[in-house]
């Protein structure tokens, strides 16, 4: 049963229209994607079960050592390898176009190789990709959503250039089998946050902390992993499954904290250049690093008396061979920062203190609670589109996360957290309509509560109530749920949601 009503007839505005308008009762464009996403080790739990080999998620929490909130772990999460019918009844209830999810490298293939191909979990994602078909729900899969296998990590995971021929294998095996009824990939999600949190700071999984350059090297092997593994979608399954292949790349907004000084302009270019150009620019643009990435640390290496740049270089023929290698834009967003110069005066290498530019809140901005991090910036959505739109191209851009998290225990009526969501939404549609932006869908984060990663289940931000207590693992909407069903039924937001 759908948690919203009949769909209603709503004004479509033209691009345009002027900046004064009131975005209730505004369609979307047609067609317009209505998605939520998850990914594998944050509900799927069955953590061993039917041959999945270890990720390095199930390493990394199974260590304890309170690196995750209570020492909590993803063994059971949601339990959606055995809830499976309960998460597409929520997808149903929602109304939604498209889910997003991932698959678990190690689920697949155990040891991370095509050695030994495990059917059971072929079977799970068979089962997975035909029940949202068959409810007319366009299914988006994630290749690659932090959960390394373990056998990989061993040989050097993401800092190791072997990687690259490994990820290749794995990509084309799910292209192979699930690719005749998936048209829309994604390779890997979030690599910057992987690359800084994963192999810089070592405060997730894997747990590497390689300052000033366990970032840049196993991004750099990821950059060249996705690159490989859409020529190979491109040259041997393009003509045939005639799917599209991006990449989830996340990113803050930056604004200078104070407008009128150079040096916080500069600082807030350096920021967007060291977190989503970083990505962004080799794939869609050159195949290269923005210049004022390269520039700073080759500047920041000869004052610490190193002789070469800890940023890794790419080889023109690598740069012929990543240039261009993305179908769509995916952005993943939660929030913006304001930024200020601060000079480096590290001796230490730090990949964080490369850029000289201090991430400041401001306090104005309101907190979603249980993220401290998460300032609630909805303007600075439309800005960061816009930026996209102006850098990049005037690319088709799906917003493939976006959310706000609620502190554990959650109320069902999450009335504030719906505020967000509204106000989030009423600055796609001026990006739309007003700045001309190529929007193509937005996918809320989450579709359930989940395991969090190192917050675990302390933060909430899906849009059904999971309780992790009760061994049936029941799944309740909260209101925001209830509210944005109405939303996809209307493609657009309407006066009753006032």
């Amino acid at each position: 049963m759908s948690l919203a009503p009949t769909a209603a007839t709503n004004v479509v505005l033209s691009s345009s229209s002027p900046s004064n308008w009131e975005p209730e009762n505004v369609s979307f464009p047609e067609d317009f994607a209505w998605g939520a996403s998850t990914a594998a080790y944050q509900i799927e739990g069955g953590w061993d079960a039917d041959g999945k080999g270890p990720s390095v998620w199930d390493t990394f929490t199974h260590q304890g050592g309170d690196r995750v909130f209570k020492n909590q772990t993803g063994d059971v999460a949601c339990g959606s390898y055995t809830l499976w019918e309960e998460d597409l009844k929520c997808i149903k209830q929602l109304g939604l176009t498209h889910y997003r999810f991932s698959l678990s490298w190690s689920r697949l293939l155990p040891d991370g190789t095509t050695g030994f191909i495990n059917q059971k979990g072929v079977d799970y994602y068979n089962t997975v990709i035909d029940g949202l078909l068959a409810n007319g729900v366009t299914p988006v899969v994630t290749l690659y959503h932090f959960d390394l296998p373990e056998h990989l990590e061993h040989q050097g995971g993401w800092r190791s250039g072997a990687i690259v021929a490994a990820f290749d294998a794995y990509a084309q095996f799910c292209f192979r089998t699930f690719g005749d009824r998936v048209k829309l990939w994604l390779t890997i999600n979030e690599p910057y946050v992987l690359a800084t949190l994963g192999y810089e700071e070592g405060v997730m999984a894997p747990g590497v902390k390689e300052l000033g350059t366990g970032a840049y090297q196993s991004a750099h092997n990821m950059i060249k992993a996705h690159a490989v593994a859409w020529h190979s979608y491109n040259q041997l399954f393009r003509k045939k499954q005639g799917g599209l292949v991006s990449i989830a790349l996340n990113s803050d907004w930056a604004e200078p904290f104070d407008p009128n000084s150079p040096a916080d302009q500069e600082a807030a270019k350096r920021h967007m250049a060291f977190c989503l150009d970083w990505f962004a620019a080799p794939i869609f643009l050159d195949g290269d690093y923005p210049a004022i990435m390269k520039s700073k640390i080759s500047a920041v290496c000869k004052r610490q008396g190193i002789p070469s740049s800890r940023l890794p270089e790419f080889t023109d023929a690598e740069k012929k061979m990543i240039k261009g290698t993305a179908d769509f834009f995916a952005l993943n967003y939660y929030t913006s920062r304001k930024m200020k110069h601060q000079e480096n005066t590290n001796t230490q290498p730090s990949m964080s203190a490369d850029k000289e530019a201090e991430e400041i809140k401001d306090p104005s901005w309101p907190v979603a609670s249980g993220s401290s991090w998460l300032a609630v910036v909805p303007w600075g959505l439309r800005q960061l589109l816009k930026y996209i739109k102006d850098t990049y191209n005037h690319p088709i851009i799906y917003i493939t996360e976006n959310g706000f998290s609620q502190s554990d225990p959650a109320p069902l009526d999450d009335t504030q957290r719906w505020e967000y969501f509204k106000l989030t939404l009423q600055e796609i549609l001026k990006a739309i309509y007003i700045d001309g932006v190529q929007l193509k869908g937005y996918f809320v984060w989450s579709l359930l509560d989940n395991f969090e990663w190192t917050c675990g289940y302390r933060s909430r931000f899906g849009l059904f109530h999971v309780d992790f207590e009760n061994p049936a693992l029941p799944r309740v909407p909260y209101k925001s749920a209830i509210e944005y069903a109405k939303v996809v039924a209307n493609n657009g937001l309407v006066k009753s949601q006032e």
